[in-house]
């Protein structure tokens, strides 16, 4: 029976890359899927593609592929990543002169687009479509139109099944979902599309490719299980193995900390899910309550009776806006009376913002070590805690409201109450809201730009 084995090289920017490494070194992969977005990361990489036409991808690329390339190039390992952002031209004429520098030649980079509808918008809106904000439901953008910085639409695999079909060696494609990565290289090697009779395989793909797109999250990292999970400080990532009939092992590299089991698996199966017989994906809506779990060996997990249903009408769009400015102090206060201390500062602070007449459009007051996390449903504080930090934030309309907010919180420092420890301090900081909304499939269009190099 045929199979593919597909690593996990990355689950989000900034991610360790050791694991992935370790995957092309001895994971027997024939594909490494790199996963760098989240919800506002293309408004961020446009902004700098506006500002620098060069720019707007991701630039952990470029240094990842230069430890990645040499390893891939030996073994015939294909990469796949949506580390293009904004701008995957850009990210391939930087790739282009890393091999150059490196003296690697005759690769076939497949650029995926047609995710970005920031132009698009006004053409959207002319067919009828009402760009409805599926958080407030706002019916459409009027409001926010002037301030949209970008918007892109969550693609699906389509744009990386045809750079695999063209013979391309590696993928770097722009906000395609992050399952894609996955979904692209099973439905290449097994001929799958996307007619109804591999609706179920599919959804196998979309499974396993959850259950693995964040990487550690489903081999003993951010688990339940963190007291038990072997050696985490060198953690394996997630390898899948998938059959041409929807079955799935998913593994690690032998010797890497960390583990895997069916309580790993179902953790990560929950993440980021509000119906669990419809985990809709722009390839098609999975069912995460028909499959089977069996643990087949140490660190191995297989998969059955994975079940899907057909490609939503609808794809997610994340549109960008500009929200005004933002700041953020911190202050520690010490024992004793650190939870009264922490109090009076934050009195003091309003008082001051009073005084001075400036309004914020939010202003917030977060004990840490007291209610951060718990809000307001935290208990009341042992009375001789040894310490409490006052997280002081704000959002405002202007840089100038920002900047003054944060100069007077540190004030504090002095007439505030006694002890205080400086904690957090940066600039003042643009926000860029999200507006989350679907548009019709047709008007996201996957387009293939194929580029070598010689």
């Amino acid at each position: 029976m045929k199979t593919v084995r597909i690593g996990c090289g990355s689950g989000y920017w900034g991610d360790d890359i050791e694991p992935g490494l370790e995957i092309a070194r001895k994971g027997n992969v024939k594909y490494l899927a790199f996963d760098y977005l989240a919800e506002l990361t293309m408004s961020i990489l446009r902004r700098q593609m506006l500002k620098d036409p060069t720019k707007g991808y991701v630039p952990d690329i470029v240094p990842h592929w230069e430890k990645f390339l040499p390893i891939c190039q030996e073994k015939g390992i294909k990469m796949i990543c949506n580390a293009g952002g904004s701008n995957p031209m850009g990210a391939a004429n930087a790739i282009e002169e890393l091999c150059q520098k490196m003296d690697i030649h005759g690769l076939k980079l497949g650029l995926v687009t047609g995710d970005d509808l920031s132009d698009k918008l006004d053409e959207i809106r002319a067919a009828g479509v009402k760009l409805t904000n599926t958080d407030t439901g706002e019916e459409d953008i009027d409001r926010v139109k002037d301030k949209i910085v970008g918007a892109y639409a969550y693609a699906g695999a389509e744009g990386i099944i045809e750079a695999l079909d063209q013979g391309c060696d590696h993928v770097i494609a722009g906000r395609v979902s992050d399952i894609s990565l996955y979904v692209g290289p099973m439905m290449h090697e097994f001929g799958w599309d996307f007619s109804e009779q591999y609706n179920n395989k599919i959804g196998a793909a979309i499974n396993t490719g959850h259950i693995v797109e964040c990487g550690s999250p489903c081999t003993g990292g951010n688990s339940n299980l963190w007291a038990s999970s072997p050696e985490n400080w060198h953690i394996g990532f997630p390898i899948i193995e998938m059959d041409e009939n929807g079955d799935a092992v998913i593994s690690k590299v032998e010797g890497t900390g960390g583990m895997i089991n069916q309580w790993t698996m179902k953790e990560h199966l929950t993440y980021e899910v509000i119906d669990p017989n419809n985990y809709i994906m722009p390839d098609g809506i999975a069912d995460f309550t028909s499959l089977k779990l069996d643990e087949i060996g140490k660190d191995k997990v297989k998969i059955t009776n994975m079940t899907g249903k057909g490609r939503p009408d609808m794809l997610k769009v994340c549109i960008g806006v500009e929200e005004g400015f933002m700041s953020e102090s911190m202050l520690i206060h010490p024992w004793p009376n650190a939870y009264e201390k922490a109090q009076k500062a934050e009195e003091l602070v309003r008082k001051r913002l009073d005084y001075l007449g400036v309004k914020p459009l939010e202003l917030r007051f977060d004990y840490i070590g007291v209610n951060c996390l718990h809000g307001s449903v935290a208990t009341e504080p042992d009375p001789n805690i040894n310490e409490v930090a006052l997280r002081i934030s704000c959002k405002t309309n202007t840089f100038a409201e920002a900047a003054l907010i944060k100069q007077n919180t540190t004030h504090l420092w002095t007439y505030g109450p006694m002890g205080a420890a400086c904690g957090v301090n940066g600039r003042p900081r643009k926000v860029i809201g999200l507006w989350p909304t679907l548009v019709p499939r047709e008007f996201v269009v996957p387009q293939l730009t194929i580029k070598e190099v010689k």
